[in-house]
């Protein structure tokens, strides 16, 4: 009788264990930031050079080196994918530094904070 109630109670506690760690495990969703380019009029930019890089006195996670470049395409947007680079229970992501090019005439700048788990977005307007 007791060997019977032994093995019930490691049962129950196995399932509990599993079911516990089912729950428990969750997928991280994705980590983006979209740049949209724009020119003066505010017409959208398609073949700019975008560049995502970190102030490294404001860089939270300094094992993480970012320094990403991307052309814009025909909607004038830049989409970096950092899901691979941030960690479940990572407390924020990153500042970015944005610097935007094209040709040697344009140019633009701005500031991105990259939300976790979230698509950040931000709009550059490139002046000459």
């Amino acid at each position: 009788m007791n060997r019977i109630i032994a093995k019930s109670g490691i049962f129950v506690m196995l399932v509990a264990f599993l079911t516990v760690g089912m729950f428990s495990c969750r997928k991280e969703s994705p980590t983006v930031a979209v740049i949209t380019v724009v020119d003066t009029s505010g017409a959208v930019f398609p073949g700019a050079m975008v560049r995502l890089y970190p102030t490294p006195s404001i860089n939270p996670h300094p094992g993480i080196i970012i320094d990403d470049t991307l052309i814009t395409d025909v909607s004038g947007q830049a989409t970096f994918d950092y899901t691979d680079m941030y960690n479940l229970g990572q407390a924020g992501f990153a500042v970015l530094d944005i610097e935007v090019r094209s040709g040697d005439t344009l140019y633009g700048t701005g500031i991105i904070k990259v939300e976790a788990e979230a698509t950040s977005n931000e709009t550059v307007v490139l002046q000459p």
